[in-house]
């Protein structure tokens, strides 16, 4: 019998016709191997088709920048919104660091907010008590909103726009995860003044790496597209009136997006058949429950990764070992150079039984991983303000990420379903 095959968590992959060999082809035989060119041009306006498509059959008129990442497309879009030194950004505290990361770089605080218990998501309650407290402490508004489409999960636009109107202030909404996903038939990052986009190894679809940023306006896509190319001013010479970044897509890497668009509707579509086939499998099993979307109609996500909770009384084979060793190497993906750990433990970390279903799943080749830790718990952030409810700290605590991607077959979600069951104790 073959050896089993690692299933991993969520991994892009090419189209069945080779497309994207195509498009890179061409850029070589054309010389376009810049951060610009015919096939970046073409990937924007592929994107903008897809993010202006609505349910109904109604067209909005967003435009698209393709960057270098989407934490390029974060920074980009807080620029623009005018956050300087000193200001304040409110961001979903559950999520990765991608979305806060870039409101440090520009000398601001973040000013993290927790989540909902449906979606996992802003709650927009929480929210407007942030802006108004900053308000009262500061005496200033926060800069900018950013909620996250955590794991693909849309959050409740209707009520966090309607908070952002409340008090003029911009929307940057996170859909890095969530490409594809549909709010009331209208797809995330349309909703806000910006909308970030990830193409990373590991999203809906991948250039590799690079990012895309959607905006309301053309004025907004110049703006951010001056940036983007070291903001040159308009002489025959280099002349520089602002700081700019080298944060513009490849034409190499465009070529494999424009690839990928042919088969972005087959990966979310699989993507959800994933899930549907973990709802059904899970179903019953004690003590394991699936996450999964508000059922209200006004929720389509695109369900790139499948995350359950696992109750605190279950018990997993090897649960008396978990956190007995320090981890030496990165856990899930190419994480890259990870400092070195004098400590197995930290003072907000997954159960023991969460930690120990991930070491077990593991030793059957099967790549699961704890939800994000939330940002408000990182040492980075200690001294950042928080408004919290303990949602993101308890679900930190039950969480798990399942395999998701298109490569997932049925028979690896049957297999890790059965790995699950093998490894709770009767």
């Amino acid at each position: 019998m073959s050896e089993r095959k690692t299933i991993y968590l969520c991994l892009a992959h090419m189209s069945e016709e080779g497309v994207e060999q195509k498009y890179v082809k061409e850029a070589f035989d054309t010389n376009w191997v810049v951060p610009m060119g015919p096939n970046v041009n073409a990937f924007e306006q592929n994107l903008a088709d897809f993010a202006n498509a609505m349910d109904d059959g109604s067209k909005l008129d967003r435009k698209v920048v393709c960057l270098s990442a989407g934490t390029a497309a974060v920074h980009l879009a807080l620029i623009a919104c005018g956050v300087q030194a000193g200001d304040e950004v409110c961001v979903q505290t559950f999520t990765f660091c991608a979305s806060s990361h870039p409101i440090t770089y520009l000398g601001a605080t973040p000013v993290f907010i927790d989540s909902e218990r449906d979606t996992w998501n802003m709650d927009p309650e929480l929210l407007e008590k942030a802006i108004l407290d900053r308000k009262e402490k500061t005496g200033k508004y926060p800069k900018a909103i950013i909620p996250v489409a955590l794991y693909g999960m849309p959050y409740d636009c209707e009520r966090i726009m309607a908070v952002a109107d409340k008090y003029g202030i911009p929307v940057i909404e996170d859909a890095a995860e969530g490409m594809g996903s549909r709010f009331n038939g209208q797809v995330l990052g349309t909703f806000g003044r910006f909308g970030v986009l990830s193409f990373n190894g590991n999203k809906m679809i991948t250039t590799s790496g690079g990012g895309a940023l959607i905006c309301r306006s053309v004025e907004d896509a110049n703006q951010i597209m001056w940036y983007a190319t070291q903001a040159r001013d308009a002489y025959p010479y280099y002349e520089h009136t602002a700081i700019g970044y080298n944060y513009r897509m490849s034409n190499v890497c465009a070529g494999i997006g424009r690839g990928q668009m042919t088969v972005l509707d087959d990966h979310i579509s699989h993507h959800k058949h994933v899930q549907e086939l973990y709802r059904q499998l899970l179903k019953d099993i004690p003590g394991i429950t699936l996450h999964d979307q508000p059922n209200d109609g006004r929720y389509d996500s695109n369900f790139w990764l499948c995350t359950a909770t696992i109750d605190p009384s279950v018990k997993i084979v090897g649960q008396e070992d978990a956190y007995k060793e320090v981890i030496t190497s990165a856990v899930g993906g190419a994480a890259g150079v990870i400092k070195a750990v004098d400590s197995a433990t930290t003072d907000c970390q997954p159960n023991d039984n969460v930690e120990a279903l991930r070491m077990f799943m593991l030793s059957k080749k099967v790549e699961a991983r704890p939800v994000w830790k939330p940002m408000h718990k990182q040492p980075v952030y200690a001294a950042a303000p928080a408004y919290v409810n303990g949602v993101s700290e308890e679900i930190f605590k039950v969480g798990i990420c399942l395999p998701a991607g298109p490569c997932v077959t049925d028979d690896d979600v049957r297999y890790i379903v059965d790995c699950i069951k093998e490894a709770i104790v009767k």
